[in-house]
Protein backbone atom coordinates (compact mmCIF):
# COMPACT_ATOMS: atom_id res chain seq x y z
CA UNK A 1 0.00 0.00 0.00
CA UNK A 2 0.64 3.20 -0.31
CA UNK A 3 -0.17 6.19 1.89
CA UNK A 4 -1.91 9.79 1.74
CA UNK A 5 0.41 12.34 0.14
CA UNK A 6 -0.34 15.75 -1.07
CA UNK A 7 2.86 17.08 -2.78
CA UNK A 8 4.73 20.57 -1.72
CA UNK A 9 7.14 22.43 -3.55
CA UNK A 10 8.30 25.97 -3.11
CA UNK A 11 5.78 28.27 -4.86
CA UNK A 12 4.77 31.96 -4.11
CA UNK A 13 1.16 31.16 -4.38
CA UNK A 14 -0.11 27.40 -2.95
CA UNK A 15 -3.42 26.63 -3.55
CA UNK A 16 -3.85 22.70 -3.23
CA UNK A 17 -4.49 21.66 -0.19
CA UNK A 18 -7.91 23.60 0.26
CA UNK A 19 -6.74 25.67 4.17
CA UNK A 20 -8.26 28.66 4.76
CA UNK A 21 -6.67 31.57 3.03
CA UNK A 22 -6.67 33.88 6.07
CA UNK A 23 -5.30 33.28 9.54
CA UNK A 24 -7.46 33.23 12.76
CA UNK A 25 -8.57 36.28 14.54
CA UNK A 26 -5.87 38.51 15.89
CA UNK A 27 -8.20 37.99 19.24
CA UNK A 28 -8.46 34.53 19.09
CA UNK A 29 -4.61 34.37 19.28
CA UNK A 30 -4.32 36.50 21.92
CA UNK A 31 -7.07 34.53 24.14
CA UNK A 32 -5.35 31.44 23.26
CA UNK A 33 -1.95 32.34 24.69
CA UNK A 34 -3.52 34.04 27.44
CA UNK A 35 -5.10 30.81 28.57
CA UNK A 36 -2.01 28.18 27.69
CA UNK A 37 0.09 30.62 29.94
CA UNK A 38 -2.41 28.97 32.87
CA UNK A 39 -2.40 25.66 32.00
CA UNK A 40 -1.48 23.22 34.40
CA UNK A 41 1.30 21.45 31.95
CA UNK A 42 1.72 18.65 34.67
CA UNK A 43 -1.62 17.60 34.56
CA UNK A 44 -3.19 15.50 32.10
CA UNK A 45 -6.34 17.01 29.78
CA UNK A 46 -9.99 16.77 30.60
CA UNK A 47 -10.46 13.07 29.27
CA UNK A 48 -13.73 13.58 27.56
CA UNK A 49 -13.16 17.05 26.81
CA UNK A 50 -16.60 18.10 28.18
CA UNK A 51 -16.10 21.58 27.31
CA UNK A 52 -15.32 21.69 24.22
CA UNK A 53 -17.77 18.84 23.21
CA UNK A 54 -20.13 21.35 25.10
CA UNK A 55 -19.69 24.30 22.68
CA UNK A 56 -19.46 22.33 19.32
CA UNK A 57 -22.66 20.79 20.65
CA UNK A 58 -24.24 24.12 21.14
CA UNK A 59 -23.13 25.00 17.75
CA UNK A 60 -25.68 22.51 16.42
CA UNK A 61 -28.25 22.24 18.88
CA UNK A 62 -27.35 18.99 20.73
CA UNK A 63 -25.58 17.88 23.98
CA UNK A 64 -22.13 16.82 24.30
CA UNK A 65 -23.26 13.26 24.33
CA UNK A 66 -23.58 13.54 20.57
CA UNK A 67 -20.59 15.18 19.92
CA UNK A 68 -16.95 13.08 19.41
CA UNK A 69 -13.87 14.99 19.07
CA UNK A 70 -10.77 14.17 17.53
CA UNK A 71 -6.95 14.75 15.99
CA UNK A 72 -8.55 15.91 12.89
CA UNK A 73 -11.39 14.51 11.01
CA UNK A 74 -8.98 11.89 9.26
CA UNK A 75 -8.62 10.78 13.00
CA UNK A 76 -12.44 11.12 13.15
CA UNK A 77 -12.59 8.29 10.29
CA UNK A 78 -10.06 6.22 11.79
CA UNK A 79 -12.18 6.23 15.20
CA UNK A 80 -14.95 5.23 13.55
CA UNK A 81 -13.65 2.07 11.21
CA UNK A 82 -12.05 1.10 13.74
CA UNK A 83 -15.40 0.49 15.88
CA UNK A 84 -17.34 -0.66 12.87
CA UNK A 85 -14.92 -1.83 10.11
CA UNK A 86 -12.43 -4.45 10.23
CA UNK A 87 -12.07 -7.64 9.06
CA UNK A 88 -15.34 -9.40 7.52
CA UNK A 89 -16.95 -6.65 7.26
CA UNK A 90 -17.27 -4.17 4.19
CA UNK A 91 -16.99 -0.51 3.53
CA UNK A 92 -18.76 0.77 0.12
CA UNK A 93 -17.32 3.79 -1.31
CA UNK A 94 -18.53 6.18 -4.16
CA UNK A 95 -15.95 7.00 -6.92
CA UNK A 96 -14.33 9.23 -7.24
CA UNK A 97 -14.48 10.68 -3.55
CA UNK A 98 -11.82 11.20 -0.66
CA UNK A 99 -9.06 8.48 -0.82
CA UNK A 100 -9.25 8.36 2.80
CA UNK A 101 -12.12 6.82 3.25
CA UNK A 102 -11.36 3.66 1.71
CA UNK A 103 -7.66 3.67 2.82
CA UNK A 104 -8.54 3.66 6.29
CA UNK A 105 -11.04 1.36 5.95
CA UNK A 106 -8.66 -1.23 4.38
CA UNK A 107 -6.34 -0.31 6.95
CA UNK A 108 -8.54 -1.81 9.32
CA UNK A 109 -8.60 -5.07 7.05
CA UNK A 110 -12.19 -4.40 5.89
CA UNK A 111 -13.27 -4.97 2.43
CA UNK A 112 -14.42 -2.27 -0.05
CA UNK A 113 -16.62 -1.98 -2.19
CA UNK A 114 -16.44 1.01 -4.50
CA UNK A 115 -19.85 2.40 -6.66
CA UNK A 116 -19.29 4.30 -9.75
CA UNK A 117 -20.11 7.96 -10.01
CA UNK A 118 -21.62 9.41 -13.86
CA UNK A 119 -19.39 11.19 -15.89
CA UNK A 120 -20.29 14.41 -13.95
CA UNK A 121 -19.35 12.92 -11.08
CA UNK A 122 -23.44 12.84 -9.74
CA UNK A 123 -24.35 9.77 -7.77
CA UNK A 124 -27.49 8.29 -9.09
CA UNK A 125 -29.82 6.37 -6.21
CA UNK A 126 -30.12 3.47 -8.30
CA UNK A 127 -26.12 3.16 -8.35
CA UNK A 128 -26.03 3.71 -4.36
CA UNK A 129 -28.91 0.99 -4.45
CA UNK A 130 -27.48 -1.11 -5.99
CA UNK A 131 -24.31 -1.19 -4.21
CA UNK A 132 -25.75 -1.08 -0.89
CA UNK A 133 -27.77 -4.71 -1.93
CA UNK A 134 -25.33 -6.31 -3.53
CA UNK A 135 -21.99 -5.48 -0.96
CA UNK A 136 -24.44 -5.21 2.39
CA UNK A 137 -21.88 -2.72 3.76
CA UNK A 138 -21.44 -1.93 7.59
CA UNK A 139 -19.89 1.49 6.63
CA UNK A 140 -21.59 3.50 3.52
CA UNK A 141 -19.93 6.73 2.65
CA UNK A 142 -20.72 9.83 1.49
CA UNK A 143 -19.05 12.93 1.13
CA UNK A 144 -20.76 16.63 0.38
CA UNK A 145 -19.50 18.50 -0.58
CA UNK A 146 -17.31 16.17 -2.47
CA UNK A 147 -13.43 16.19 -2.18
CA UNK A 148 -12.07 16.09 -4.95
CA UNK A 149 -15.31 17.23 -7.20
CA UNK A 150 -16.98 19.75 -5.34
CA UNK A 151 -20.44 18.36 -5.28
CA UNK A 152 -22.88 18.57 -3.17
CA UNK A 153 -25.33 15.06 -2.10
CA UNK A 154 -29.01 16.47 -2.87
CA UNK A 155 -30.94 15.65 0.30
CA UNK A 156 -33.17 13.34 -1.40
CA UNK A 157 -29.96 10.79 -2.12
CA UNK A 158 -28.82 11.02 1.51
CA UNK A 159 -32.47 10.12 2.42
CA UNK A 160 -32.36 7.48 0.04
CA UNK A 161 -29.04 6.57 1.15
CA UNK A 162 -30.25 5.93 4.69
CA UNK A 163 -33.42 4.30 3.70
CA UNK A 164 -31.37 1.63 2.11
CA UNK A 165 -28.26 1.30 3.98
CA UNK A 166 -28.46 -1.94 6.41
CA UNK A 167 -25.81 -0.04 9.18
CA UNK A 168 -23.78 3.10 9.73
CA UNK A 169 -24.18 6.15 6.84
CA UNK A 170 -21.01 8.50 7.04
CA UNK A 171 -21.52 11.84 5.72
CA UNK A 172 -18.45 13.29 5.32
CA UNK A 173 -18.87 17.26 5.69
CA UNK A 174 -15.34 18.42 5.73
CA UNK A 175 -16.35 21.15 3.60
CA UNK A 176 -20.34 21.69 4.81
CA UNK A 177 -20.13 24.87 6.17
CA UNK A 178 -19.78 26.57 1.99
CA UNK A 179 -22.51 24.09 1.62
CA UNK A 180 -26.05 25.08 0.74
CA UNK A 181 -27.62 22.52 3.43
CA UNK A 182 -26.17 19.90 5.97
CA UNK A 183 -27.06 16.31 6.92
CA UNK A 184 -26.74 17.52 10.04
CA UNK A 185 -30.86 18.55 9.72
CA UNK A 186 -30.91 14.47 9.50
CA UNK A 187 -29.92 13.19 12.57
CA UNK A 188 -32.11 11.69 15.74
CA UNK A 189 -30.96 8.99 18.20
CA UNK A 190 -32.64 6.34 16.25
CA UNK A 191 -30.68 6.92 13.33
CA UNK A 192 -27.49 5.63 12.38
CA UNK A 193 -26.22 8.31 10.81
CA UNK A 194 -23.06 10.65 11.41
CA UNK A 195 -21.58 13.68 10.03
CA UNK A 196 -18.49 14.85 10.20
CA UNK A 197 -16.76 17.82 10.22
CA UNK A 198 -13.28 19.59 10.43
CA UNK A 199 -11.83 23.03 12.17
CA UNK A 200 -8.92 23.37 9.77
CA UNK A 201 -11.43 24.89 6.66
CA UNK A 202 -13.95 27.85 7.76
CA UNK A 203 -11.86 27.96 11.57
CA UNK A 204 -8.58 29.11 10.05
CA UNK A 205 -7.03 26.31 11.99
CA UNK A 206 -5.60 23.16 10.01
CA UNK A 207 -2.44 23.21 12.13
CA UNK A 208 -4.33 22.68 15.15
CA UNK A 209 -5.33 19.39 13.55
CA UNK A 210 -9.36 19.12 15.29
CA UNK A 211 -12.22 17.44 13.98
CA UNK A 212 -15.01 16.00 15.13
CA UNK A 213 -18.71 14.14 14.18
CA UNK A 214 -21.93 14.50 15.42
CA UNK A 215 -23.89 11.27 15.84
CA UNK A 216 -26.80 9.05 17.93
CA UNK A 217 -25.25 9.03 22.01
CA UNK A 218 -24.87 5.74 21.41
CA UNK A 219 -22.64 5.90 19.10
CA UNK A 220 -20.45 8.39 20.64
CA UNK A 221 -20.31 5.96 23.37
CA UNK A 222 -18.95 2.81 21.16
CA UNK A 223 -16.43 5.55 19.81
CA UNK A 224 -14.78 6.21 23.07
CA UNK A 225 -14.35 2.36 23.77
CA UNK A 226 -11.96 2.56 20.94
CA UNK A 227 -10.05 5.82 21.14
CA UNK A 228 -6.59 6.03 23.22
CA UNK A 229 -6.95 7.87 26.61
CA UNK A 230 -6.15 11.68 26.86
CA UNK A 231 -6.06 11.47 23.15
CA UNK A 232 -7.07 15.27 23.05
CA UNK A 233 -4.32 17.53 24.35
CA UNK A 234 -5.02 20.85 26.57
CA UNK A 235 -3.75 23.07 24.05
CA UNK A 236 -6.13 21.76 21.08
CA UNK A 237 -9.21 21.59 23.11
CA UNK A 238 -8.46 24.98 24.04
CA UNK A 239 -8.33 26.31 20.76
CA UNK A 240 -11.32 24.70 19.36
CA UNK A 241 -13.55 26.02 22.35
CA UNK A 242 -12.36 29.34 22.07
CA UNK A 243 -12.92 29.26 18.28
CA UNK A 244 -16.26 28.86 18.77
CA UNK A 245 -16.68 32.40 20.39
CA UNK A 246 -15.60 33.35 16.85
CA UNK A 247 -18.35 31.93 14.52
CA UNK A 248 -19.81 35.53 13.41
CA UNK A 249 -16.08 35.94 12.24
CA UNK A 250 -15.71 32.38 10.85
CA UNK A 251 -19.60 33.28 8.63
CA UNK A 252 -18.53 36.37 6.76
CA UNK A 253 -15.22 34.47 5.85
CA UNK A 254 -17.32 31.71 4.24
CA UNK A 255 -19.34 34.10 2.33
CA UNK A 256 -16.13 35.96 1.23
CA UNK A 257 -14.38 32.55 -0.15
CA UNK A 258 -17.91 31.57 -1.92
CA UNK A 259 -17.93 34.67 -2.96
CA UNK A 260 -14.49 34.40 -4.54
CA UNK A 261 -14.90 30.77 -5.29
CA UNK A 262 -17.79 32.04 -7.67
CA UNK A 263 -15.86 34.67 -8.76
CA UNK A 264 -12.91 32.04 -9.80
CA UNK A 265 -15.60 29.98 -11.71
CA UNK A 266 -16.54 32.75 -13.84
CA UNK A 267 -13.39 33.72 -15.01
CA UNK A 268 -12.44 30.10 -15.60
CA UNK A 269 -15.00 29.45 -17.65
CA UNK A 270 -13.85 32.07 -20.10
CA UNK A 271 -10.95 29.99 -20.78
CA UNK A 272 -9.97 27.11 -22.81
CA UNK A 273 -11.04 24.54 -19.28
CA UNK A 274 -14.18 22.77 -18.44
CA UNK A 275 -15.41 24.00 -14.79
CA UNK A 276 -17.31 21.37 -12.56
CA UNK A 277 -19.96 22.75 -10.33
CA UNK A 278 -18.80 22.98 -6.33
CA UNK A 279 -20.28 23.69 -3.41
CA UNK A 280 -16.35 23.83 -1.65
CA UNK A 281 -14.10 26.23 -0.77
CA UNK A 282 -12.01 24.63 -4.15
CA UNK A 283 -12.90 24.00 -7.61
CA UNK A 284 -12.08 21.08 -9.79
CA UNK A 285 -11.49 21.31 -13.54
CA UNK A 286 -10.03 19.97 -16.68
CA UNK A 287 -7.99 21.76 -19.53
CA UNK A 288 -9.19 21.01 -23.00
CA UNK A 289 -6.29 21.21 -25.07
CA UNK A 290 -3.72 20.48 -23.12
CA UNK A 291 -3.18 17.70 -20.50
CA UNK A 292 -3.82 18.48 -16.35
CA UNK A 293 -0.20 17.72 -15.80
CA UNK A 294 1.07 19.73 -18.13
CA UNK A 295 -1.06 22.39 -16.99
CA UNK A 296 -0.02 21.83 -13.72
CA UNK A 297 3.25 22.24 -14.34
CA UNK A 298 2.96 25.56 -16.31
CA UNK A 299 1.33 26.76 -13.42
CA UNK A 300 4.15 25.59 -11.15
CA UNK A 301 6.82 27.26 -13.28
CA UNK A 302 4.98 30.81 -12.70
CA UNK A 303 4.95 30.00 -9.23
CA UNK A 304 1.45 28.91 -8.83
CA UNK A 305 0.78 25.08 -7.03
CA UNK A 306 -2.33 23.56 -7.43
CA UNK A 307 -3.83 19.85 -6.73
CA UNK A 308 -2.67 17.57 -9.74
CA UNK A 309 -5.68 15.00 -9.83
CA UNK A 310 -4.88 14.06 -13.31
CA UNK A 311 -3.48 10.72 -12.78
CA UNK A 312 -6.10 9.51 -10.50
CA UNK A 313 -8.80 7.06 -11.20
CA UNK A 314 -11.66 8.44 -12.96
CA UNK A 315 -10.22 11.82 -12.54
CA UNK A 316 -8.51 12.22 -16.19
CA UNK A 317 -6.46 15.51 -16.51
CA UNK A 318 -8.22 17.23 -13.85
CA UNK A 319 -6.35 19.52 -11.47
CA UNK A 320 -8.01 21.23 -8.38
CA UNK A 321 -7.51 25.01 -7.05
CA UNK A 322 -8.46 25.83 -3.71
CA UNK A 323 -9.93 29.41 -3.27
CA UNK A 324 -7.32 31.82 -2.14
CA UNK A 325 -6.74 35.42 -1.32
CA UNK A 326 -8.07 37.68 -3.70
CA UNK A 327 -4.44 38.34 -4.83
CA UNK A 328 -3.92 34.31 -4.80
CA UNK A 329 -6.70 34.12 -6.95
CA UNK A 330 -5.75 36.72 -9.58
CA UNK A 331 -2.55 35.44 -10.16
CA UNK A 332 -3.86 31.93 -10.72
CA UNK A 333 -6.04 33.13 -13.41
CA UNK A 334 -3.09 35.27 -15.00
CA UNK A 335 -0.95 32.19 -14.55
CA UNK A 336 -3.74 29.80 -15.64
CA UNK A 337 -4.72 32.21 -18.70
CA UNK A 338 -0.98 32.25 -20.30
CA UNK A 339 -0.75 28.18 -20.24
CA UNK A 340 -4.33 27.16 -21.14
Amino acid sequence: MEGYHSPQVEVRVRLNTNESPFPPPPAWRDAFAAELSRVEWHRYPDRSARALREGIGALHGVGPEHVFAANGSNEVLQTLLLTFAGPGRTVATFEPTYQLHGHIARLTGATVVEGERAADFTLDPAELQRVVAAAQPTVTFLCSPNNPTGLEEPAELVRTALGSVPGLLVVDEAYGQFASWSAASLLDEATPLVVTRTFSKTWSMAAARLGYLLGPAWLVAELEKVTLPYHLDAAKQIAGRLALRFAGEMEARVHAIVAERDRLATAMRSMDVDVFPSGANFLLFRPRRRSGREVWQGLVDRSVLVRDCSSWPRLDNCLRITVGTPEENDLFLSALAEVV
